[in-house]
């Protein structure tokens, strides 16, 4: 399995999944199979009466009974016609009330799964399995489901059906399909490793894709085009190729079983001859014989052609079912309730999956109710604690933790009423500004919702929709821009309420004045409330309670605003950079201020958000531009910036 990838469900876990679903809806799928036993006991009438009719006018009987027995089979194939429509449509609605379980479960275990699962898997798988694997799982549902119990029962009525006419020509029809079973072996033994392969592919291919046109902006500014084509290619040549084994695989095994079709019909039809001529057995029950397993034959193609519709969809089956592998234990609905909302980091260290240690060893402690800005060069891992503190992540060694507790191991309803991690990200949500909304509180009241908007400066322009809060957004409704999608992403904030919330850029996508306005409204809402803002405008940390200093993954400096200026360290540098007053400093840049010309005297409310403007630094961090790329990368926890 490729690094960070979502796992696969072995074949067990598959069957039990499978078994599940079958109980789930069980009087239906017993309805099936008993209208198919019916359809295939009608099917087997038809030789047993033609053999019947060979041996009548042998004997010399007259038209009377030939009439009597051609009756019987017309109305014979006349109720398998009949049952076996029957059982078809009663099929396909268990198959599609079987695929909308699928459906919703595969999407309650996507939704439940944690931020940092999705991210190291990529969209493109989750997509993948979401879209494709469901669809193919819901074919096999709705149509390979019912054509496999149809043709399973007929097969075996037939089967039944010769050895009752006479064993040793049973015996032989049986004996002449080991070359298919021979066949099948080959290709069952393939095929489910070669189906996982391609489904892999298929998602690396989807997940170049969506990452590609994501940051095509990115690609563009960097010249990265050629490496993205390059990448491309790789991925949609490995799916070529996984594709081209399962092509090989059913080349080889659908011609072998189409030449085997002949050999029971040859076999029962050369010893049948040979014993009717030492009048071992009677013409009739030859010709019956032949004819059941001549009509073996579209039951059995029917078979194998489902059994490869079976391997591809088992694969499929294997990796929808395997997100369940990725979801949190089911300790941690009933893990330890926070004694207090004290969050101590101990010798926190992380280290992402492609890359080297971003955290070397963190201490800190952030009391109920502080305002801490921290503050470092690009790439000294700021984004990375402040994902650690919102339990976005759980620290490689050391600790981080509420009350007491691991914050990455709270239940995911609990985690979202403790801590909020809000970056520049952000989305909207096909629906209403309502549902966008009751996102992070489901039970929300209208009037809950227009005071939430109030406190992010958006119920302006949501009384201007059309419908206010029943206007659909989306690509289809209204259109949000960057400042306005965060700004709901900020009202959600507020609904949700925790005690603890982490800003990372948080109205980066706001214009200054904007931003101001949102960052006081939102100052007022969460006073009293633990603020943990990754400044990138020093007059945020100016404001703070305290202010952590980052460098190459370690907290350097810890201390107020004018403690930290009269240390004369790297704070110090950085706060006269910002003001341009020693353009040689260490940290500084040519003596531009890093982030414009914002005053250091700003609102307490700064504390609560700051907008863009990285403080500049000379040299590189601890683990360079892998470290850089995945800091600017940081995603939103629970309904706050999702």
């Amino acid at each position: 399995m490729a690094q960070g990838r979502l796992p696969v469900a072995g074949v067990r876990e598959v069957r039990r999944a499978a078994g599940r679903l079958v109980r789930a809806d069980g009087r239906a799928f017993t309805a099936v199979l008993l209208l198919n036993v019916l359809a295939a006991g009608a099917g087997l009438a038809g030789p047993w009466l033609l053999g019947r009719i060979v041996d009548h006018v042998r004997a010399g009987g007259g038209t009377d009974g030939v009439d009597r027995m051609a009756l019987a089979i017309l109305m014979c194939a006349l109720a398998q016609l009949l049952l076996a429509r029957y059982a078809r449509y009663l099929g396909h609605r268990f198959g599609e009330r079987t695929l909308a379980r699928v459906r919703e479960e595969f999407v309650d275990r996507a939704l439940a799964l944690p931020a940092s699962v999705v991210e190291r898997a990529g969209t493109g798988d989750l997509t993948t399995r979401g879209t494709a694997d469901v669809s193919t799982v819901g074919t096999t549902l709705r149509d390979a489901g019912p054509e496999l119990l149809v043709c399973g029962m007929q097969a075996l009525a037939v089967l039944v059906a010769v050895f009752v006419i006479d064993p040793l020509l049973g015996a032989v029809g049986v004996l002449t399909l080991t070359p298919i079973w021979l066949a099948l072996r080959w290709y069952l033994r393939r095929a489910r490793t070669a189906y996982l392969a391609e489904g892999a592919a298929t998602s690396e291919v989807a997940e170049i894709l969506a990452a590609t046109a994501a940051g095509a902006r990115t690609v563009e500014a960097f010249g990265l085009a050629g490496r993205r084509v390059t990448a491309s290619r790789h991925a949609l040549d490995e799916a070529r190729r996984t594709r081209l084994h399962t092509l090989f695989l059913r080349s080889v095994f659908f011609p072998a079983v189409d030449v085997s079709y002949a050999l029971p019909v040859a076999g029962v039809l050369l010893l049948g001859g040979f014993l009717h001529a030492r009048g071992a057995v009677s013409l009739g029950a030859v010709v019956a014989a032949a004819l059941y397993l001549r009509q073996l034959t579209e039951p059995l193609d029917q078979i194998l052609m489902q059994v490869e519709q079976l391997q591809s969809s088992g694969a499929s089956f294997a990796r929808v079912e395997g997100v369940a592998r990725a979801l949190p234990s089911a300790g941690a609905a009933g893990s330890p309730v926070p004694a207090d909302d004290r969050i101590d980091v101990v010798g926190a260290r992380y280290a992402y999956e492609r890359g080297g240690e971003v955290l070397a060893g963190v201490d800190l402690t952030v009391r109920p109710g502080e305002r801490l800005a921290v503050v470092g060069p690009s790439g000294a891992g700021k984004t990375t604690l402040s994902r650690l503190l919102a339990g976005v992540d759980a620290p490689t060694a050391g600790s981080v933790t509420v009350g007491g507790v691991p914050i990455a191991d709270l239940e995911p309803e609990r985690l979202r009423r403790q801590v909020v991690l809000v970056t520049q990200e952000h989305h909207v949500f096909l629906g209403t500004v309502r549902d966008n909304l009751r996102i992070a509180e489901p039970a929300a009241s209208d009037a809950q919702l227009w005071a939430a908007l109030a406190a992010v400066g958006a119920d302006g322009w949501v009384r201007e929709l059309e419908s206010g809060l029943d206007t659909e957004l989306g690509a289809e409704g209204g259109r949000t821009d960057g400042s306005r999608a965060q700004q709901l992403a900020l009202a959600r904030v507020v609904l949700a309420d925790p005690h603890t919330l982490v800003l990372d850029e948080a109205t980066a996508l706001l214009d200054p004045a904007t931003a101001r306005h949102t960052e006081r409204a939102l100052a007022a809402v969460l006073k009293g409330r633990t603020v943990i803002a990754v400044a990138h405008r020093l007059h945020t940390a100016h404001d703070a309670d305290r202010v952590a200093v980052m460098e190459s993954g370690r907290l350097t400096e810890l201390g107020t605003h004018e403690e930290l200026v009269a240390a004369d360290g790297a704070y110090a540098a950085l706060w006269r950079t910002w003001h341009g007053d020693d353009g040689d400093s260490a940290g500084g840049d040519g003596g531009r201020p890093a982030g414009g010309g914002a005053s250091p005297a700003g609102s307490a409310a700064d504390a609560a958000g700051s907008a863009p403007g990285p403080v500049r630094s000379g040299g590189d961090s601890a683990g360079g531009g892998a470290v850089s790329a995945r800091e600017g990368a940081g995603s939103s926890r629970g309904p706050a910036g999702s």
